[in-house]
């Protein structure tokens, strides 16, 4: 009870900070643009075509499930990566800028307890986050052309193309994949957090973070690295989009997430340790 009271004020403190909000500003905005390209450019005609082409009738797959498909790929790609990094590398490393930490500490509590606070209150922000932008995503998308329709799926990069007819399995498929994106954000917000344990600055561990994601993400699309794609890390957090085959390759998705599990305890732990060697008394 004392650990859940703790990270209720953590999460307290961490959603009254400003750039908290910028996200979610910011994923609106960008879900208007979207929608508004694939409604009224060239866009939609593109993705008429694609469905033609492969016999799907384009007036009832091109619906607000599909907007909304397009929506949480393109927008997690683009903001997703550098707003939990921003409020992750934040977490620690400005309340130790502030020094609010010292005071922190001389209370009776452990670092480790203290981190682990830290960590299940970003680790929460992530993982609600990426249903909001779901949510928020569909209303805008039904809005614009309708709630009726069926789920298009294209994902060349995966391998993964499917089109449900029936709407309520099309939106079990989108709420199944929205929980495999926030779980595989987690590990983009693990990093995050774990450069923020660092003596570093909260700009730092942000900048730091998107580097190295950037880097991996870039590298794994040279032809002479594409036999080792499956150790990079932005490819197993691409995993999620096998939770749209028509028959879930449920060993592909545990390996996956179990790498990625292994990962957000690596960074954890060294976080941990980085921030357990500091002195903060002087």
């Amino acid at each position: 009870m004392m650990f859940l009271g703790q990270l209720r004020g953590e999460l307290r403190k961490l959603f009254a900070r400003p750039r908290t909000y910028m996200g979610y500003a910011a994923f609106f905005i960008m879900e208007l643009l979207i929608v508004v390209v694939y409604r009224f450019t060239d866009g939609q005609r593109y993705m008429r075509q694609l469905m033609e082409r492969n016999g799907l009738e384009s007036d009832f797959y091109y619906s607000s499930l599909t907007l909304t498909f397009l929506v949480m790929i393109i927008s997690m790609a683009l903001l997703g990566s550098i707003f939990f990094a921003l409020v992750a590398g934040d977490v620690v490393a400005k309340e130790t800028e502030d020094g609010n930490l010292r005071l922190v500490l001389a209370r009776p509590i452990s670092r480790l307890r203290l981190l682990l606070v830290k960590y299940a209150a970003v680790s929460i922000y992530t993982f609600t986050f990426v249903f909001f932008v779901g949510i928020s995503g569909y209303l805008m998308a039904g809005a614009a052309v309708g709630w009726d329709g069926g789920l298009f799926v294209s994902e060349p990069k995966m391998k993964v193309f499917a089109a449900y007819g029936d709407w309520t399995e099309g939106m079990l498929r989108l709420a199944s994949g929205a929980t495999g994106i926030g779980i595989s954000m987690i590990t983009l917000s693990s990093l995050a957090f774990m450069f923020s344990c660092f003596r570093i600055k909260p700009a730092a561990a942000t900048i730091v973070t998107l580097a190295i994601l950037f880097v991996d993400m870039i590298l794994q699309n040279f032809p002479f690295f594409r036999p080792f794609q499956e150790y990079f890390i932005t490819w197993r957090m691409s995993c999620w989009v096998y939770l749209f085959e028509y028959d879930v390759s449920w060993p592909k998705l545990i390996e996956a997430y179990a790498f990625l599990g292994g990962l957000n305890f690596t960074f954890f732990l060294i976080g941990y340790l980085a921030f357990q060697l500091r002195d903060f008394k002087t």
